[in-house]
């Protein structure tokens, strides 16, 4: 029904926009694949998970402000993703990081290089500047 779909979406959106709110969205979406599984298969399943997830992650929800909040608050949590030790979970996290930044990166390139690529880029500028 319409009004438990717009009940989940506003949860959702909640969740994602507090202190490691997207690492638990994506543990919550993502739990119990990449763990075995019959060989492409359960990978293009994941894939798809994964880009259902980004899809979700670049859009902003109705109740944020603006979309630049949105992208303050969400973009940092999007690169700690990349930061995640056990492997099984890197691996997922990481299709997750990489679709959603090219997502965002399509829908709203300048919002994407300002709180994604440049601080992702951060370290190796430093590097060349020197």
């Amino acid at each position: 029904p319409a009004w438990l779909q717009r009940l989940c979406g506003q949860l959702l959106s909640e969740r994602l926009m507090r202190p490691n709110g997207v690492q638990a969205v994506v543990r919550g979406v993502m739990e119990g694949t990449g763990a075995g599984g019959a060989g492409a298969e359960a990978a293009a399943v994941d894939w798809r998970k994964c880009d259902a997830v980004a899809k979700i992650l670049a859009s902003c929800p109705q109740q944020c402000l603006s979309l630049e909040d949105y992208y303050w608050l969400v973009c940092p949590q999007i690169l700690d993703l990349l930061h995640i030790q056990d492997k099984v979970t890197a691996r997922q996290f990481q299709r997750v990081a990489t679709s959603t930044l090219l997502t965002m990166a399509r829908q709203h390139p300048q919002l994407a290089e300002k709180h994604l690529l440049q601080p992702l880029l951060a370290p190796l500028r430093r590097c060349s500047e020197t």
